[in-house]
């Protein structure tokens, strides 16, 4: 097999490029430790130099999402700028955006099985990333009278169920499930039929 020549620190990043190749075509148990190392141009042996198995891949490529994901997210919250309404839009858009440019990183971190609590690495990325979500929820939730005031953990899980919903359903190619709306145009018009309902957006808006 015709090595690439890779130096110090390159071959980690190349197995896991390759993993997520792979997940991309066949899903995350739908290959070999030996089928990434083929994909990254090297021999099986040499994947045990970073990783104890294909989960332990699969985590770092997982790591690797998380990281990406959470600075996406604060990008798109900018601090709560312009509005604590706008900013909580903007995290919904960017979690769809996410899952459409890094489609292996996206079934890695949510649909592999793998628990962001395997390390504590994974589990710190993954709050991180998700917390940008909490933080926009909590600000925009201080606008709703208290009486009526969901939990913000609760409001910000409902965003994350209706953008997840959409990806998985609308924006991943599911078989079987088709809509005549862009998938963009499905999670801003939920997000806002949810965000009337709590009375944060005008009826007219």
């Amino acid at each position: 097999m015709a090595k690439r020549g890779y130096h110090h620190g390159n071959l980690r990043e190349a197995l896991i490029k390759g993993c997520l190749t792979l997940i991309e075509k066949r899903g995350p148990t739908g290959f070999t430790l030996s089928e990434a190392a083929r994909e990254a141009g090297v021999t099986p042996a040499a994947v045990y130099r970073h990783f104890e198995g294909r989960e332990d891949l699969i985590a770092a490529a997982a790591l690797q999402g998380y990281d990406i994901f959470g600075d996406l997210m604060a990008f798109a919250y900018a601090d709560g700028k312009p509005s604590d309404l706008k900013a909580f839009e903007a995290t919904g858009r960017a979690y769809l955006a996410f899952a459409n440019k890094y489609p292996g990183h996206y079934v890695a971190m949510f649909e592999s099985g793998i628990s962001i609590q395997r390390t504590p690495e994974l589990n710190a990325a993954a709050k991180r990333a998700l917390g940008v979500l909490e933080t926009a929820a909590v600000a925009l939730s201080q606008h709703i009278p208290e009486e009526k005031r969901p939990p913000p953990q609760m409001f910000s899980a409902h965003i994350w169920a209706l953008s997840h919903g959409v990806v998985e359903l609308f924006s991943r190619g599911s078989p079987g499930t088709k809509s005549p709306f862009p998938p963009e145009d499905l999670l801003e018009s939920g997000i806002g039929i949810y965000l009337r309902g709590l009375g944060l957006v005008a009826p007219d808006s």
